[in-house]
């Protein structure tokens, strides 16, 4: 299953990271983070307004489309997005996506948008080096966590300041992260086990989210029927990745996406 070979790896990469740079010293740099910069872009603020938001996604390849080819440099890219987008999202991993922390280094400091970390979520430490980085939120996996990580993790990040994207994909995970309480919550269109995709998986699952949860729709969104299908699910978000990565003009896309 590819789920499992993308958190084996992510397992054989934290000891690496965490020789770099220890758990303890992490944790004291994502302290003075707090104090230095106490207030940042709210990911759920840019999420609840009204209408549909819009996450951009940086990310350079994905295990099941391969290397994306962007028009553009970060840089270029990024500043796009500040002018169409509502947030970003920025791939961190590194063996199965070419991510790095690099990128949203370089993203926080060119962007005054909320950024929110999206990697395979499963050591404290990926939590306290997040807020280190600069991310305002941070992606937890209900396919890679059991209950009692889901709670701490997210109990984790709030205390950390940064707001939590629980991300589902059927019946089993959405009612774990209702139990939680989460205030954000996403389905993931695109099958983890085997990366296929499924538009009608936000629809079947968006019928369980109560009033006053923040629903995003994540994967598998690339044409215009696909805005206008999900968005009969009342949604609040969607997360886009390679649609925008590869756009001409993501400005345009994105104006359009949101009159649909």
């Amino acid at each position: 299953m590819i789920l499992d070979k993308i958190v084996a790896d992510k397992k054989l990469r934290l000891p690496l990271h965490k020789s770099i740079i220890s758990e303890r010293k992490m944790r004291a740099l994502a302290q003075e983070a707090i104090h230095e910069r106490p207030q940042h872009p709210s990911f759920y603020e840019a999420l609840a307004k009204p209408g549909i938001s819009i996450i951009g996604e940086f990310k350079k390849a994905s295990p099941s489309l391969g290397k994306i080819e962007s028009k553009l440099h970060l840089e270029e890219r990024i500043a796009e997005y500040n002018a169409c987008v509502d947030a970003i999202s920025c791939l961190t991993e590194e063996d199965h996506f070419h991510g790095n922390t690099r990128y949203l280094q370089k993203i926080r400091a060119i962007s005054p948008l909320p950024i929110i970390r999206k990697d395979f979520m499963i050591d404290a430490y990926q939590f306290y080096e997040a807020r280190v980085i600069g991310a305002d939120a941070v992606l937890l996996i209900a396919a890679i966590l059991d209950d009692a990580q889901m709670r701490d993790f997210y109990q984790l990040a709030g205390e950390l300041g940064m707001d939590a994207l629980v991300e589902t994909h059927d019946e089993h995970e959405m009612e774990r992260a209702l139990k939680l309480d989460a205030e954000i919550i996403g389905v993931n269109n695109r099958d983890l086990r085997d990366f296929t995709i499924r538009l009608e998986t936000t629809k079947r699952l968006s019928a369980m989210v109560p009033q006053g949860k923040i629903l995003v729709a994540e994967s598998g969104i690339v044409n215009d029927e696909d805005v206008k299908f999900l968005k009969d699910c009342s949604l609040d978000a969607c997360l886009i990745g390679r649609a925008f990565m590869e756009a001409e003009n993501p400005v345009a896309l994105a104006e359009r996406w949101k009159s649909l």
